[in-house]
């Protein structure tokens, strides 16, 4: 199964995803194979947004590229976030003020409707997606020194599982398969596509 509409994928979150409060059921995926017991045991927790916005042309993602001065993942197609940092008062918060930073989202406007399963990254953070409902007529103002691109994808096309491609690396000496959903343009790859596929795979073939 796959995409319904707006309405069937706001229904499919409220009740197959974690709620927004409280500790979330859904067990975590991701790169945790490469990482040493000593790495496991400094992993960072994290969160992103994956926000929704209802054009009248269609529901988008909102989805951001990392300048390349960027630590981790630089140059990379990701969703608005961030570290979780001791002033946040949990994942969603977090998410929210990542992405007010970042590309200019007011948190009182946007509608949170679950979080995603956790996805483990190779470079040790524990990230958290949390969906939520943004205004139909939401205008990105992205900051240049926290990301070099703000672009939408149509929803559609993200949950639809024939354009969730497999490629093949090596990571830290291992080979490595990972999604990639290019669009427009834009390379959708790696912990973004992984984090993208895993939200499709709970809502629509759990």
């Amino acid at each position: 199964m796959s995409w319904q509409g707006l309405e069937d994928f706001i229904a499919r979150v409220e009740t197959r995803l974690d709620p927004p409060v409280g500790n979330g059921q859904l067990g975590e995926t991701g790169d945790m194979d490469f990482l040493s017991p000593e790495e496991v045991a400094i992993i960072r927790p994290a969160a992103v947004l994956v926000g929704v916005i209802p054009r009248s042309s269609g529901a988008t993602a909102l989805l951001t590229v990392r300048p390349t001065t960027m630590a981790d993942h630089a140059g990379q197609v990701a969703f608005p976030g961030g570290k979780i940092d001791p002033i946040d008062l949990d994942e969603v918060a977090a998410a929210l003020r990542e992405s007010e930073e970042e590309v200019g989202v007011v948190p009182e406007d946007v509608q949170i409707l679950g979080k995603a399963a956790p996805y483990v990254t190779g470079t040790r953070y524990r990230i958290t997606p949390v969906v939520g409902l943004l205004p139909a007529d939401f205008q990105p103002v992205p900051d240049p020194t926290e990301v070099a691109d703000v672009f939408e994808t149509p929803l559609d096309f993200l949950m639809d599982a024939r354009n969730h491609r497999m490629g093949e690396a090596i990571y830290k000496g291992k080979p490595r398969r990972y999604y990639e959903m290019p669009h427009n343009g834009y390379r959708i790859w790696g912990v973004t596509a992984g984090i993208i596929q895993r939200l499709y795979e709970t809502l629509y073939e759990a």
